[in-house]
């Protein structure tokens, strides 16, 4: 998918077409005040207080052929510089935009851009007329409280999207229309996943396949760990709050937190698991010998998130962070870094899932440390990139406050980019817990610490998965993997019982459809489940013992005999094949 601010051209055409919403909206609803119209990476939007009226879908139908018109028009746009007073006195029935105004720095030069009779507070640039814009759709309506805040009042947000040609502009909606097929909260009902209820938004619920997902998710997380050294830890979901003054955690991340009361003392729920795996480090002493020490966590954390931000997978209240903490010395960091970077591309090179990596650096003030040591600490993720063969992009000024790290941007198979690794390097925590180890010469010394994870976090990386694949997972990640059908009940459901049984002794997980419904039926009902693979087995396959087979999106049947099949869904998982 397109990343419009990356286009110079057409963030420009965005934020024109933005401004051409806005003089239509006031063509057809003459009350209207305005907010803001930004363009944004997905396309444009405008705020819109419309006072009484409330905008339905349905509407952008009327207000697209008013755009149209405007197009028609060719309305050349013209910039005017204004002074504070002249800008408040322009646009003095506009309280919006008298608060923006009031709100400039003095010596912050005030402009406008006119096309025809509408005139919009604006800093540019814009395209030269409204003729150039013709390339647009609207594409839904929603509500979006004033400055983000929902003690304020909502106002009614259009979004749309402009493109240089039709062809792009059709692409891009045929695109739209397929992220809408995958959509992850869709599919998570229709496939039986997860749930979310009313008594707990944001908190999902996981149904029997969501289950076996999630643990198939996590038990590979576990194998590829224990490959690479790694030791598990458990941490409790709920700590003092002495511990969260100590982390920082209270004072910088209170309002996000879950707090309860437990024996006249506070306590809260953890937002992250990084404190809870400080105090595990400084359980004993240790040695230079040590180190490094991988110590890896599947750690529930919760986080109160606003309501109107909460979206299926995507963004919950309480989600599983794959976590791991990494303590070493500081001659280890690069080749430990080197190690997390090829562990981290053989992850996604299994999910079939590209990326791009983006070096976060020294924020400009609010940081803690030294900048010889943040130099050398950026020095060496960036070195460490080169070495493994990777690219990484500059972020400037974008790092914690407490240490530069790696980003990891893994892109769908529909273009989409998705931030889920990263790598973090903390000088903040290691000096607030007090964690030393001893040296070669008996001295105390303060270890490099690496926070890091893979997907994310498991509830979000499940969601990004359901939509890559479309819901259709790869036969090792399917929770349902063989679906059998027997013709006919009466003469075929015992040999259908017999090849369920052998399939469930090799560990593949399999149902038996034996309802008195049609063939037809049944076999398109598997397809709308995304089962991998859908048995049909009749005469010719009990009397020769074969298994005739359909794979899901395929319309031709392969009978082969049992033991043909059962070797290949071997190999399949085995090699944990993305194709099936």
């Amino acid at each position: 998918m397109i990343n419009i601010k990356e286009n110079e051209k057409l963030d420009m055409l965005n934020h024109s077409c933005a401004h051409m919403l806005a003089q239509a909206i006031k063509r057809l609803y003459p009350n209207a005040l305005f907010w803001v119209g930004p363009s944004i990476k997905e396309g444009f939007y405008y705020d819109i207080d419309l006072k009484e009226e409330v905008l339905k879908e349905e509407d952008l139908e009327k207000i697209t052929k008013e755009m149209k018109k405007i197009v028609k028009e060719d309305k050349l746009i013209k910039k005017e510089e204004l002074s504070k007073e002249e800008a408040l006195a322009k646009f003095k029935d506009n309280p919006y935009k008298i608060e923006l105004i009031e709100n400039l720095a003095e010596n912050e030069s005030i402009t406008a851009y006119t096309q025809g009779e509408f005139t919009d507070l604006c800093k540019g640039p814009h395209v030269k007329s409204t003729k150039l814009l013709k390339h647009f759709a609207l594409l839904k309506v929603a509500g979006a409280y004033y400055k983000g805040d929902s003690n304020n009042k909502m106002l009614q947000r259009i979004y749309g999207i402009c493109f240089e040609t039709e062809e792009d502009l059709q692409k891009h909606l045929q695109d739209l229309e397929e992220a809408k097929k995958r959509d992850h909260k869709k599919l998570g009902r229709e496939l039986e996943l997860f749930m979310i209820s009313e008594y707990g938004p944001g908190f999902p619920f996981w149904l029997p396949n969501g289950m076996k997902l999630r643990k198939l998710l996590e038990d590979f997380w576990y194998e590829e760990h224990e490959k690479e050294g790694y030791e598990f830890i458990k941490t409790p979901i709920m700590l003092n709050k002495d511990l969260w003054e100590l982390s920082g955690h209270w004072f910088n991340y209170k309002e996000n937190m879950y707090t309860s009361v437990i024996d006249e003392k506070e306590f809260a729920i953890k937002p992250m698991n990084c404190p809870g795996g400080m105090l595990v480090y400084k359980n004993k002493l240790h040695s230079y010998k040590d180190l490094p020490i991988r110590s890896g966590e599947l750690g529930l954390v919760h986080r109160h998130e606003a309501s109107g931000a909460l979206n299926g997978l995507f963004r919950v209240r309480n989600f599983t962070q794959d976590d791991a903490h990494i303590f070493m010395r500081e001659d280890q960091m690069e080749e430990e870094i080197l190690h997390l970077l090829d562990f981290i591309d053989r992850i996604y090179h299994i999910f079939n899932l590209p990326y791009t990596i983006e070096l976060s650096t020294r924020p400009e003030e609010k940081y803690i440390g030294e900048i010889e040591v943040w130099d050398k600490a950026e020095s060496i993720l960036q070195s460490a990139c080169h070495k493994a063969g990777k690219e990484c992009k500059i972020n400037p000024g974008d790092g914690a406050f407490y240490g530069p790290k790696l980003d990891f941007h893994v892109t769908d198979s529909l273009g989409r980019e998705w931030q889920c690794g990263t790598i973090q390097l903390d000088m903040n925590l290691p000096e607030r817990f007090d964690l030393t180890y001893i040296d070669q010469n008996g001295e105390k010394q303060r270890p490099i610490m690496l926070h890091r994870v893979i997907f994310g976090s498991v509830e979000r990386f499940i969601g990004i998965l359901i939509e890559h694949f479309a819901g259709v997972f790869p036969l090792w990640l399917a929770p349902i993997q063989v679906n059998i059908i027997p013709v006919n009940n009466e003469y075929h459901l015992e040999y259908a019982k017999k090849i369920e049984s052998l399939l469930k002794e090799k560990n593949f997980r399999v149902t038996l459809d034996d309802r008195e419904e049609k063939l037809s039926y049944k076999m398109r009902e598997s397809q709308v489940k995304k089962i991998p693979y859908t048995l049909i087995l009749g005469d010719k396959e009990k009397e020769e013992n074969l298994i005739s087979f359909r794979m899901h999106g395929h319309k031709e049947t392969h009978t082969i005999p049992c033991r043909e099949f059962i070797n290949l869904l071997e190999e399949k998982t085995a090699n944990k094949e993305i194709s099936l």
